[in-house]
Formats: structure tokens, C-alpha cells, sequence
């Protein structure tokens, strides 16, 4: 039977991806998709013959923000990130919800990530079911700390299991003072407690759909059967057709390394595309940057948007931030990566990219130099063992169908 499925898909591109990707597998499996996102995603979400219910906040204009840039700054400091996100989004809070709850009316299904447990409350509100979406590993382990709290690790596996409480805690503590009173005015549900509500939802073994590979992250033995590694949700955009300028750069010489932070604005673009392109020739590289077409010359050609899923296997190795988007396309790819994070969960993901032999040591931004990024692309090219697992892995990798797997674990639920 045909149902409407909402999405909450709020975020960047790397956020809202995977959930296209999954919205057009449902939709292709005869269910009505509606996505909640910026409307800078309109293109994304019609090409994919998904309902688009936008919101007005658009994720690029709030990192160019002053506060974006903080955000940036703050690393993998729990309470510094979710501490940005309640100083950008707590003046937003009335309208994106307002605009969330209008998306919702007619579901049949609510998705959506962790953050303030939005697709919990909705789904309470219409009395539908709802599952949640993991861009990360956010259920408790004793098999590793929080990704935000990689430091719990040194105490052993009752801290690393503590480590995702407390950053339950901290994120409900800030959601709370709009969450709360939204419940009680707008949805008419009775204000949750002070401890939050994610021990209640864990409890009650609501579906969890974790939508990256176990074999990037191994199934630590203590997740209960609700939490569901599906695999990636990737998008493939097989009809791509690139410009003339693009394919003949690809056509005039050996594979060249691609370096682009996605939604990641630098406080100083033009320093850092001057850092990339030096440490480019200083290691003797072609390269595509993400940039202004404008500013190509022989060896160093800029792109706008080219999809990931074409690009990346066309290259030699690619540099990136190390969102969970664009790192699972860097490994399908099967070359060799550089991860340059910021925050967040981006350090963790280029920790898990150089323990599984995919990629070089970890660049984090606030180090990024001409040496540094030149030795690290030097190694990337050249080193045959780390080209021989990447190859490996995302071999392993394309065999798998995580939105198939997503999707037929959604017609369990209603």
C-alpha cells in the first residue's frame, strides 16, 4: 500500500544525499516522498521525483554566517558544536519547526536525524510510526567512545558507553528551551522531563537506520537488533554528462587529484585555494578544485558541482572534509583520501578512513599547509599499499545496496 513518507533532511548536501537517494528508492517501490530541506535542494529532490517541503533556512548562508565561521572553529568540542547549532538555529526555532510541522501533515512515516529528536515528536503528534537516521555511529557502545569525544576512549569501555550519554545530554539540554514549549503550545503534548528523552526512545527500540557500511564501521557486539547498519545511501547519477572543459582535462593527461570541502567555507577562501593549488605543484600534481571555473590554467582546472559518484573514480585521490556524504563516495570510489576536518563528526570519519588503510594520516584544517597538504598528496599518489586497499574496499563497497536494504526495512513499519 502506498504511503507518504516525510524526510526531515535539514543540512548540507552531505546530509541531504543520502536521504534523496533513500526517498527515491521508496519512491520507486510505489510511496509518495516528501523532503524537508533548504530549498537550495529543490533541483536535487525533482530530479529524483520527490515532493520538496522547503525551509527557509539555507546551510551555506549560516556557515558564511559569523556564527558558521565559530562553528567551524570549535572543532570536536561537544559543547562548542551543539553549542553553535543552539546559538544559529535557537533564533530560527519558531519557523523551522512551524515549517516542519506543515511538511509533516498526511505522513504516514516520519524520518530524520537524531538532532532534537524532531521526527520522534512529530510522529507522536500525528500518532504515525518514525524511525531515526544515523549519519554517524550515535547509538551506546563500549566498543568506542562518541565521535565527539574520541578522548573517553583511554578510559575503557564504561566511559566510551558514558561518552554518548553525555552528549545526549548536553544536545537535549540545549534543544530544550524551544522543544519543550513547542511541544505543549503547538502539538499539544505534555513538556518532557530534564533527563530528555533519548533513554525512553532507546528503551523502546525505536528503528535506528544507520546509513553507512559495517565494513567501514565493525558492528559493535552490544547494538540491539533495532539499530540496522543498511550499508550507503548513494545517490548515482548515471545520466551525468560533463562539460567540454572538464572532459578534456580528464583527456590531457594521467588522473588528477581532486580537493574540494563541499558546504566548508574557510574564514580566508582565497587563502586556502592559494594553499591548495601550491602544495598541488609542489608535489607535481594535476588537480580539480572546487571553484570558480574562471581561475583554471593548464594543470589546475576549477569545477562547480560535479556529482561525487562520477568524479571521484576518474581521479588519482581525493581531498575533502571528511563529511559522512562525501567520505562514503571517496571510499566507493576506490582511490586513495586525504581528510581535512573541521568539526564534528568530520575527524572521526578521517580517523576511520586512515585505520582502514584508505587514506593518509588525518590533515586536520586548522594545519593545513602547502608542506603538510603536498606530503600527504605525495603519499596518496605513490604508495602503492594504500592504493591497492582503497582499490579493495571500494570494490567491497559498490556490492552493496543500502537504500534497497533501508527500504525493505521500512515496509516493516506500518
Amino acid at each position: 500500500m502506498s504511503r507518504t513518507v516525510v524526510i526531515l533532511a535539514a543540512g548540507s548536501r552531505g546530509d541531504i544525499q543520502p536521504c534523496v537517494a533513500l526517498g527515491k528508492a521508496l519512491r520507486e517501490r510505489g510511496d509518495t516522498v516528501r523532503l524537508v530541506a533548504s530549498a537550495r535542494y529543490a533541483g536535487l529532490a525533482e530530479a529524483a521525483g520527490l515532493e520538496l517541503a522547503p525551509l527557509t533556512a539555507d546551510p551555506t548562508e549560516i556557515l558564511n554566517s559569523d556564527a558558521g565561521q565559530e562553528l567551524l572553529a570549535g572543532g570536536r568540542n561537544p559543547v562548542t558544536f551543539l553549542g553553535g547549532f543552539r546559538r544559529i538555529l535557537g533564533p530560527l526555532a519558531e519557523r523551522l519547526l512551524g515549517e516542519c510541522l506543515d511538511a509533516c501533515k498526511g505522513a504516514d512515516l516520519v524520518l530524520g536525524p537524531t538532532l532534537a529528536l524532531l521526527p520522534g515528536h512529530l510522529a507522536e503528534h500525528l500518532n504515525v510510526p518514525w524511525a531515526l537516521i544515523h549519519f554517524q555511529p550515535s547509538q551506546p557502545t563500549g566498543a568506542f567512545p562518541h565521535p565527539f569525544t574520541p578522548q573517553a576512549r583511554m578510559l575503557g569501555a564504561r566511559a566510551n558507553r558514558a561518552s554518548f550519554a553525555a552528549v545526549d545530554q548536553i544536545a537535549w539540554q540545549l534543544a530544550r528551551p524551544f522543544i519543550n514549549p513547542w511541544r505543549r503550545d503547538v502539538l499539544n503534548l505534555a513538556p518532557l522531563p530534564l533527563r530528555g528523552p533519548m533513554r525512553a526512545v532507546r528503551a523502546d527500540g525505536v528503528p535506528v537506520l544507520a546509513c553507512f557500511s559495517e565494513t567501514v564501521v565493525p558492528r559493535p557486539p552490544d547494538w540491539p537488533p533495532n539499530v540496522h547498519l543498511t550499508g550507503y545511501w548513494t545517490l548515482d547519477e548515471p545520466g551525468y554528462t560533463p562539460s567540454p572543459d572538464l572532459a578534456a582535462f580528464l583527456e590531457a593527461g594521467p588522473p588528477p587529484v581532486y580537493v574540494g570541502f563541499g558546504s566548508m567555507i574557510p574564514k580566508d577562501p582565497g587563502l586556502t585555494d592559494l594553499t591548495v593549488r601550491a602544495a598541488l605543484r609542489v608535489a607535481g600534481l594535476r588537480g580539480i578544485v572546487q571553484g570558480d571555473p574562471a581561475t583554471s590554467d593548464d594543470d589546475i582546472l576549477a569545477v562547480n558541482d560535479v556529482p561525487h559518484t562520477w568524479l571521484f573514480p576518474r581521479t588519482a585521490a581525493v581531498v575533502h572534509h571528511g563529511g559522512a556524504g562525501t567520505t562514503a563516495a571517496g571510499l566507493r570510489a576506490g582511490v586513495p583520501s586525504v581528510v581535512v576536518p573541521f568539526f564534528g563528526d568530520q575527524p572521526y570519519w578521517a580517523e576511520r578512513v586512515n585505520a582502514l588503510g584508505a587514506g593518509t594520516a588525518p590533515l586536520p584544517f586548522r594545519s593545513l599547509t602547502v608542506p603538510a597538504l603536498a606530503a600527504r598528496l605525495r603519499t596518496a599518489t605513490t604508495d602503492p599499499a594504500l592504493t591497492t586497499r582503497a582499490a579493495t574496499l571500494g570494490t567491497r563497497l559498490r556490492t552493496e545496496n543500502g537504500t534497497a536494504q533501508a527500504a525493505a526495512l521500512l515496509d516493516t513499519l506500518t
